[in-house]
């Protein structure tokens, strides 16, 4: 599979993409930050990351090769900073705030994630920051919001997805909690921020006014959970570590095909008897034990056996072929690597090369937001950056010279 190049993807002016002209300070870290910066930026905002001297963000050392951990350029820095300007600056001096406070001065977003109460310690609060930039939407992640019983405690995605209730229906009754095996809940916090700045940005366009955001990620963790939330509050029933199965319908889940794991949703009756026509077992239909949709959920282990027994006739991705022609929702369990190789993904134009940073000869494969925009897909226009690379370009100098400031 090939990835087009930023350079390739990028020949129209930047001007295309909706959030052309929207400049936003980042003061984040690690994932849930950037990776909301970065949703912005592939969707044409300039991002400038405000890093402390020497060392930046943490994640510049995380990634599985040591070597770019050393030099700052961490595989987890590298995927979610492509595009973004660098500039160190010591919050801890006062230079370095009045810096930083010049530069929200030509900004319409600042993204932050410190513990609560930090930022109010350097000078920042949201009040005092509405009073000197009050067009400014000022967006704060946490992990359990700024107020609140627990707003001190420190927090990472483990201990929310534990907190959440995510991880106790992760798994199956025996191997039950578990952590979901990416950091959801940082992922799922950035993407509640990138869309509530968006949202307060149109709001701006309409009053003039700014917007202060409190982005719980307990809050949108438990919100994106959906059913598994919902079924409580409405109806009492606490959900349980299900595995691979679908707790709302049989069969659905992942089965056993001659080759390897195939997921299959016949969720509906229709999929269920196109499914049972198709594998050669007609007579499931009329099994008093699976006729019914909550028959099936009753028997789901006699039925899954039927099904499994049937499925070692052909290969997983034969039978993904086969039903998907035919309306039942199915598909391999592929490896993260398989599924980077899919030609859907090239064909969407979802993955990017930018040069490696300093060294135009290597380069770097990066994600796109997974949105087309009127039927364009937004990739980074650059690399990350260096540690500092743009400090010069945002001096109190360069700030001074810059005509006007945003609202």
């Amino acid at each position: 599979m090939t990835a087009h190049t930023a350079t390739e993807q990028d020949g129209e002016p930047d001007t295309l993409r909706p959030l052309s002209g929207i400049r936003v300070v980042d003061l984040t870290n690690v994932l849930a930050g950037p990776y909301c910066s970065y949703q912005l930026l592939l969707m044409g905002a300039e991002v400038i990351k405000v890093e402390a001297p020497g060392r930046g963000d943490l994640a510049r050392q995380l990634g599985p090769d040591p070597d770019l951990n050393r030099t700052l350029l961490g595989a987890s820095f590298l995927a979610q900073n492509a595009g973004k300007r660098s500039i160190e600056v010591d919050l801890k001096t006062e230079d370095g705030r009045a810096l930083l406070d010049d530069l929200l001065g030509s900004a319409d977003v600042l993204v932050e994630n410190f513990r609560p109460g930090v930022m109010t310690r350097l000078g920042f609060s949201p009040e005092s920051v509405r009073e000197r930039h009050p067009g400014l939407v000022y967006c704060s992640i946490s992990g359990f919001g700024q107020t609140g019983p627990m707003s001190q405690r420190p927090a990472y995605d483990q201990i929310i997805q534990g907190l959440s209730g995510m991880m106790s229906i992760t798994g199956t009754e025996t191997t039950a909690p578990l952590r979901v095996g990416f950091p959801i809940c940082d992922t799922t916090g950035g993407l509640a921020a990138a869309m509530s700045i968006s949202a307060a940005l149109l709001q701006r366009e309409r009053t003039g006014r700014g917007a202060y955001l409190d982005v719980s990620m307990l809050e949108a963790s438990l919100s994106a959970m959906g059913w598994a939330v919902s079924n409580y509050l409405v109806s009492g029933t606490e959900p349980e570590p299900m595995g691979d199965q679908n707790a709302t319908a049989a069969p659905s889940g992942t089965f056993h095909a001659a080759d390897g794991r195939l997921n299959i949703a016949a969720n509906r009756q229709e999929q269920f008897e196109t499914l049972s026509t198709l594998i050669g077992r007609p007579d499931l239909v009329v099994d008093p034990r699976f006729a019914e949709r909550e028959a099936r959920k009753a028997n789901r282990a006699e039925l899954n056996g039927e099904i499994n027994a049937a499925l070692r006739a052909r290969s997983a991705a034969e039978w993904e072929e086969i039903l998907s022609a035919h309306g039942v929702p199915s598909a391999r369990v592929l490896s993260v690597a398989e599924a980077l190789e899919l030609d859907q993904l090239e064909h969407r134009d979802f993955l990017t090369s930018v040069p490696f940073p300093g060294d135009d000869e290597r380069s770097v494969r990066v994600v796109s937001s997974g949105v087309q925009f009127d039927g364009r897909s937004f990739h980074p226009p650059a690399s990350a950056p260096t540690l500092g690379e743009h400090t010069d370009a945002f001096s109190e100098t360069a700030l001074s010279a810059e005509e006007g400031t945003r609202p």
